[in-house]
């Protein structure tokens, strides 16, 4: 049952789950410098594995594992498979700050692709968020000054592919089982990168062996954080906490890599912020008929980690129609 009187449990919650979120992508660096990025992904889902069982044993929701949209089904599966390869990638060659400023225009991606695929009618206010974001992510490249690289196009492409995974989950998240929403992108992940495993495997030393197991952990842990999170406090003030990820990025890149933020970098954060930021809001005021980024409810998905909406899904169905649907875009 949500415990509404207590949002500030909730908001603190969200930040335990995002400084977990960040923990498991310094694992990620530590590791990307010595393995392939495909051998990463296909061991963080392998170890996952047991821990969405666990999840899915506990699913009292009927039915098999045939999607009732099989293409949209396949286009999301593709975009977090896609997500998660080009995720961890940059995060092994970027610093940190760099990558989750780039990934924080996810949420002007999500409002854009909401136009033609959740039927969403994007008004001058969120437009001109959008427009102000995207200058963001340019101020962080800074094309003329620094020579954007594979990491920074990797980046890009997660941040979209993920926009992409998260608007079909609201086209379709209601009449699919939490189970397919759950498995299909892991299994995907576990197919293609074991496929491509044999040309690019290396032995993994028991010590990394634990860091991926680690890695693991902390998802999950952050996975289970998260989703209390939205059961202690309302979305709108949840929401905006997955920002907080750039702060931890400064701590563990200044502790682990003897990275620093510069001035682009931290200014052009701080635009993709705070558009994203005024879109959550205008979607928390009813602004947005069907409020995709708000109902996001987490970070980019990789599908190497259980993602927690589906574990919220329940709720979302008892809900027929969003109160906003009466309210004008913006």
């Amino acid at each position: 049952m949500s415990d509404r009187t207590s949002p500030l449990s909730g908001i603190l919650m969200a930040l335990a789950a995002f400084g977990f979120f960040s923990m498991h992508d310094v694992a990620v660096k530590l590791l990307g410098g010595g393995y392939a990025t495909f051998q990463i992904v296909f061991f963080s889902v392998l170890l996952s594995f047991p821990l969405v069982i666990f999840m899915l044993l506990r699913d009292p929701q009927p039915g098999t594992l045939i999607p009732r949209h099989p293409w949209w089904t396949a286009l999301r599966t593709a975009s977090a498979v896609t997500t998660g390869t080009c995720a961890f990638y940059s995060f092994s060659v970027l610093p940190l700050a760099q990558v989750y400023a780039i990934l924080f225009a996810s949420p002007l991606v999500i409002t854009l692709l909401a136009i033609p695929i959740l039927g969403e009618k994007v008004g001058v206010h969120r437009g001109a968020a959008i427009v102000v974001g995207l200058i963001g992510v340019l101020i962080v490249l800074r094309p003329g000054n620094v020579t954007p690289g594979l990491g920074h196009a990797a980046a890009l492409t997660a941040a979209v592919s993920s926009a992409m995974a998260s608007v079909i989950v609201r086209k379709i998240g209601r009449e699919e089982r939490a189970a397919v929403l759950l498995l299909y992108p892991m299994v995907g992940n576990f197919v293609l990168m074991g496929a491509l495993l044999p040309f690019v495997y290396r032995p993994i030393p028991l010590p990394d062996l634990g860091l991926w197991a680690l890695m693991a952990g902390l998802a999950f842990l952050a996975g289970l954080a998260l989703i209390q999170a939205y059961r202690r406090a309302d979305a709108v003030l949840v929401a905006p906490m997955q920002y907080s990820q750039i702060i931890w990025a400064a701590l563990y890149g200044w502790l682990f890599f003897n990275e620093t933020i510069d001035a682009g970098t931290a200014a052009g954060a701080a635009v993709v912020i705070v558009s994203g930021l005024y879109i959550v809001f205008r979607e928390g005021r009813g602004r947005s008929r069907n409020s995709p980024v708000l109902r996001t409810r987490s970070r980019p998905e990789t599908g190497t980690t259980p993602r927690i909406s589906p574990m919220l899904a329940e709720k979302d169905r008892k809900v027929p129609q969003d109160l906003s649907d009466q309210s004008a875009p913006q």
